[in-house]
């Protein structure tokens, strides 16, 4: 009795080790640089922060859901691209920016069913499927544009990537009011609760009654939509459609999903911390470029923290076995 006591105790300090590891590195980061340079700890370059990271923090929302039920999706940096040039085009032909802005959100929604479905029904592995999906949007994006930018957005429709209410930007706002609504699925209902238990134990969800199938075209779904979302921001922040648009950005949201301490392996993660990880990634990209360290290194340095995060969660879960 007193060793299993033991061995929950363990288990109960190492959880809440690393529940508040993410919160210290990402003080500790901001002391580093705010000594390091007069420019970093300023109200505006802190909302520059916030605004950098707005973009990846709307998709991050739906790649936290799908890294849940233990999938990922690699296309979503395509889906924000087809969805930014497919905008921009919507608006080209004279559609209002409400209802082009609406039809990229059904169009990421479909994406994001069509990878559910290659995941679910076809029982591809969620790397390879979403891959292929991102190699075909990345085309797609291309045939679209003809590898040209699309210019000649509305001047009303700059306020959804540089408008400001009061001191704060748009997208910071934007990007607040999907962590809340991604919060209220996966905290307040029943359909968050499907989404942990699948990503705990399929099998065992489905024998409970768990429709699985609709959760996971549910989560692949949302994703796909709050992509979207994330391109119809990025469009409006560069004000053009570009084909390369949210090229490489699927890395550095599953690094900030992975950093807040989602478990590759399904079954655990809170979005808030997410938005940590998220905040973490921000100030140190925007740190070390206030320093004027090279893209190169930042790249790389990008690289290590994921590496570093994934095997910090793969050891984390090794540990948890064994204090069992």
């Amino acid at each position: 009795m007193r060793v299993s006591d033991t061995k929950k105790g363990k288990k109960l300090k190492t959880h809440g080790m690393s529940k508040f590891a993410i919160w210290i590195a990402l003080v500790v980061l901001m002391a580093f640089f705010s000594v390091a340079s007069d420019g970093f700890l300023t109200s505006t370059n802190l909302f520059n922060v916030l605004r950098q990271v707005a973009v990846n923090g709307i998709a991050a929302v739906g790649m936290t859901m799908v890294i849940i039920t233990g999938g990922i999706d690699i296309s979503v940096g395509a889906i924000m691209g087809v969805a930014s040039v497919g905008c921009a085009l919507f608006m080209g032909m004279g559609l209002p920016p409400v209802l082009a802005v609406l039809l990229v959100l059904l169009l990421g929604l479909a994406i994001g069913i069509c990878n559910g479905f290659f995941v679910y029904e076809i029982e591809l592995p969620p790397m390879i499927a979403t891959l292929a999906v991102q190699t075909i949007l990345r085309g797609a994006t291309y045939i679209m544009t003809g590898g040209l930018p699309v210019y000649g957005l509305p001047k009303s429709f700059n306020i959804i990537g540089q408008g400001y209410l009061g001191p704060i930007p748009v997208p910071v706002i934007l990007m607040a009011v999907c962590v809340a609504v991604g919060w209220f699925i996966l905290e307040k209902m029943a359909f968050g609760r499907y989404i942990y238990g699948v990503g705990s134990n399929k099998e065992a969800s489905r024998l409970s009654g768990i429709r699985v199938r609709q959760v996971m075209y549910g989560v692949y779904g949302m994703c796909g939509a709050f992509s979207a979302l994330a391109g119809v921001v990025l469009l409006s922040r560069v004000n053009s459609g570009q084909p390369k648009a949210g090229e490489g950005y699927e890395m550095d949201i599953i690094t900030a999903v992975v950093l807040g301490g989602v478990s590759t392996s399904g079954g655990e993660g809170k979005i808030v911390n997410v938005l940590i990880g998220l905040l973490l990634i921000g100030v140190l990209l925007n740190g070390m470029t206030i320093m004027n360290i090279s893209d190169y290194y930042q790249r790389v340095v990008k690289g290590v923290v994921l590496l570093l995060a994934i095997s910090y969660d793969k050891l984390s879960q090794k540990r948890a076995q064994k204090a069992v």
